[in-house]
């Protein structure tokens, strides 16, 4: 698959691979280096990141939206750089 960056620096995805990484306006992406190219990923929140505070947080407690707070700095102008 062949994109073209503009003179500022921009780049279009076709549709089929942002629907394949259900990727959405405001999304953030990774992007690595390595020998054979650029890496590009989804820049995504890790629950398991959270594993550590497993037996700190009461049980009742009811599970995070993780799909709200994915988006929350594209919805809070306050948060954006």
């Amino acid at each position: 698959m062949i994109v073209k960056m503009t003179s500022k620096r921009q780049v279009t995805f076709p549709r089929e691979v942002t629907d394949k990484l259900s990727l959405k306006k405001g999304d953030v992406l990774h992007l690595s280096a390595t020998p054979d190219g650029i890496l590009i990923r989804p820049h995504r929140f890790d629950p398991e990141k959270l594993a550590p505070l497993r037996d700190k947080i009461n049980r009742d407690t009811p599970a995070p939206d993780f799909e709200t707070i994915r988006h929350a700095s594209s919805n809070d102008p306050s948060l954006r750089h």
